[in-house]
């Protein structure tokens, strides 16, 4: 039966009329659903504290704008829904309030969804101080939104949206029914916390409509948000419908860009975009017709081209909706960019997207990059743009801007933190002295942390010594806990069992020399769900492995794992894998992303298929297993495969790695094996940014880099090739010479490229 809290039920009756409201305590669904069906305007619901497990709550009626009815937690962040949990809500006037989403995921499309049904959208809603964290499908590539918005004049604000790690917008703005198209939405003082790279298109954190709705205006004012370490993909924000307002936000460390990639007449002012030197950070991007780019603030940007601090596209002439419409009527004024990679015009013109801005204006902006790079780049015609105003404090700038004014000017921090000339001639350039920056303790909600740094490998500090013999590795990976290091006295370990790890945890051995690990099992280390490796000082050997098909001394699951991992190796010596015919170090499965793995100062013999293998996404959607991957002053001998097989294919644009270092290594004998399907001794294929350096090949097959879509950036220089055949370099969207730069790479008797 529900509990009536009848003291306050009485204090709202004498001050409301004509109904008397009541505040109804539920202790369970069954009860909850008893108080659904009879709930009143002004009427609040009050979930009793603790956990609400598999519970999809769904909440509509008719409440008024002077007495809504309200879902509300007993006490703020009390009440935690988990397993397999959501919430719907229609109605008119309906607010929920103080829950929490942790533990589990959406049975459905959404977590948060605006409506009960197609026919039953919420209109005058606000959904505040509600947690979603985590709350993540574990299959990384099954998509979801977290918020579904729907309807008309809805509020979401002062909530906290933190670690999805599968595909789907974080949050959408639905305009498939007429009902919630020029919806009058408002999303404030938000707290969008870190989204990890997903390594495929539906990173998003915000979208706004779809390219299929995207000839009408949403109207949708998106304001005074934090969006902290958004890194899904290239769009933070993607605006796909006309007439939105995206102003006094705060983008903090976030790879790609506020977006503005269908619909017209939209107006993005007053926001700080803040990059702190990370890569990818960018800015706004300017796709269509009427955009307004006022009074923006970015620095420390270091991203380029679809990421560039401010990206003007070309476009397609009469283009399709779901292509890019050309920029015309854009007026970008009064912007403040420095210490920032790149302003960029013309992106992404090719011989579809052949169609220039075309009336539009680029006034009073200021212009400052770095010392000795380029800052001002156009790809294309820039006629149809009129400058005016503008100044470059720093960086170099293409011809179709030498007639700018630039020169050094002094800047300095205002009390607002930005920075502002000090020179009052340049008082109408740039951004302007009073722009407010939202802090982080305006927005989501007090009562809930905001995550911190990720933690490096050894954070806890504690340290466990671990003594040779049987089953005694196992026994401590498998009782250590997050961010301990286990010290491994000389000697050698016998591992019976493929050790499971879901805790990021180091292994330090006494040397390479003195401390050795000895496997009799297909792997030594299986990485699930929050699993991190670090090896360092160890050798790895092989001699009592079985002959089974796929072995590797480093694997992922079966099962997808959410959480991108990292797997480090210094002064690691791998030998010995050899009694399979393809015996990898590292293989990193389906629906697994590593945002870094780094090998260093590291030796691998006698092995017969691959030292690093991230090629299991072959479906072409874009997809990769690998963010980051350096193979750094390490030695290579009579290994089967490649030293790196990474794989990514398809012609999605969305993401920016892989990104491969291989530098400073000695390779000999490397790639022979007829099981060796790469052709290579190093393959990269759909890599986006490469830099292969001094290494010494002998006796190996050639390096092959494959180029896929977008822009890809390979660097091959200053290798030495001796009993190696030349460089396999293929294009296969391009339409001309490869696009690789090659510079003092030796080819035996001193030929080079």
């Amino acid at each position: 039966m529900n509990t009536r809290l009848s003291l306050v039920a009485v204090m709202v009756c004498a001050i409301s009329t004509p109904a008397c409201a009541e505040r109804i305590l539920v202790t369970s669904p069954s009860e909850y659903a008893a108080a659904a069906s009879e709930v009143e305007a002004g009427d609040t619901i009050v979930l009793a504290s603790g956990e609400w497990r598999d519970f999809e709550l769904v909440i509509t009626g008719d409440g008024r704008a002077d007495a809504p009815i309200t879902v509300t937690g007993e006490e703020p962040g009390s009440v935690v829904f988990t397993g397999q949990s959501s919430l719907r809500i229609g109605g008119e006037h309906v607010v929920v309030s103080g829950l929490v989403f942790r533990g589990g995921y959406s049975p459905r499309g959404e977590v948060i969804a605006f409506r009960v049904s197609p026919t039953d959208q919420a209109s005058n809603s606000r959904v505040t101080q509600v947690v979603i964290d985590g709350f993540s499908k574990p299959d990384r590539y099954e998509s979801d939104y977290w918020v579904g918005l729907y309807g008309q004049n809805n509020r979401f604000d002062h909530n906290h949206l933190s670690g999805k790690t599968n595909k789907g917008v974080t949050f959408a703005v639905r305009l498939d029914s007429a009902e919630s198209r020029e919806n009058g939405h408002r999303i404030e003082y938000n707290y969008f916390g870190p989204r990890p790279v997903l390594g495929s298109n539906g990173g998003e954190t915000l979208r706004i409509g779809t390219s299929r709705y995207s000839m009408f205006n949403s109207n949708t004012l998106v304001a005074h948000n934090v969006f902290d370490r958004t890194g899904g993909e290239v769009e933070i924000i993607s605006s796909k419908s006309g007439g939105n307002v995206f102003r006094g936000n705060v983008f903090l460390r976030s790879r790609g860009t506020l977006t503005l990639r269908h619909g017209d007449n939209n107006v993005v002012e007053e926001n700080v975009f803040l990059g702190g030197g990370a890569d990818y950070t960018g800015g706004i991007r300017v796709i269509n017709r009427g955009q307004t780019v006022r009074g923006n603030y970015m620095e420390g940007l270091r991203g380029e081209a679809f990421s560039s601090a401010l990206a003007i596209m070309n476009g397609v002439p009469n283009s399709p909706v779901n292509r890019y419409v050309e920029v015309a009527n854009a007026r970008i004024e009064n912007n403040t960019i420095v210490d920032s990679r790149r302003v960029a015009f013309n992106v992404g013109a090719d011989e579809e997207r052949s169609a220039a801005p075309s009336g539009s204006t680029f006034a009073n902006n200021l212009l400052s990059g770095l010392h000795g790079v380029s800052f001002l780049e156009a790809y294309g015609d820039v006629s149809g743009i009129t400058f005016s105003g503008n100044h470059v404090v720093q960086g170099s700038v293409a011809e179709e801007f030498a007639s700018f004014d630039s020169g050094p000017i002094e800047l300095e921090r205002a009390e607002n933190g930005l920075l502002y000339p000090t020179d009052p001639a340049f008082s109408s350039v740039g951004a302007a002295r009073d722009l407010k920056v939202v802090s982080l303790d305006d927005v989501g909600v007090d009562w809930y942390p905001k995550p911190g740094e990720r933690e490096a490998f050894g954070w806890s500090g504690r340290v466990i010594e671990v003594a040779p013999g049987q089953g005694t590795l196992a026994e401590a990976v498998m009782s250590a806990k997050d961010g301990d290091v286990l010290k491994l006295a000389a000697g050698e370990y016998v591992v019976d069992r493929s050790i499971p790890l879901g805790a990021t945890v180091a292994l330090q051995g006494d040397g390479a020399e003195a401390t050795t690990l000895l496997f009799t099992r297909p792997s030594l280390f299986e990485l699930r769900e929050g699993g991190e490796l670090k090896l360092e000082g160890l050798a790895i050997d092989g001699a009592l492995t079985p002959d089974s098909v796929g072995n590797s001394v480093i694997r992922t699951g079966i099962f997808p794992i959410q959480s991108n991992m990292r797997v480090e190796m210094d002064g690691v010596a791998v030998r010995g894998l050899t009694v399979n015919k393809s015996f990898n170090v590292l293989t990193l499965g389906k629906n697994t992303l590593a945002d870094r793995v780094s090998i260093r100062r590291s030796s691998f013999a006698d092995i017969s298929g691959t030292i690093v293998s991230a090629a299991a996404e072959t479906e072409d959607y874009g997809q990769y297993n690998v963010e980051y991957l350096d193979i750094s002053e390490s030695a290579f001998a009579r290994i089967g495969g490649p030293i790196a097989n990474i794989y990514r294919g398809g012609r999605d644009e969305s993401t920016f790695g892989p990104n491969v270092t291989i530098a400073r290594n000695a390779l000999d004998d490397v790639g022979n094996a007829p099981t060796n399907g790469t052709s290579g001794s190093l393959h990269l294929h759909g890599v986006q940014i490469a830099n292969v350096a001094e290494n010494a090949v002998a006796g190996s097959l050639p390096f092959r880099v494959v180029h896929t879509v977008g822009t890809p950036k390979t660097r091959i220089s200053n290798n030495l090739f001796k009993g190696t055949g030349p460089l396999i370099l293929e294009e296969l969207i391009f339409e001309g010479e490869h696009r690789a730069t090659l510079t003092d790479n030796q080819f035996d008797a001193g030929g080079g490229s």
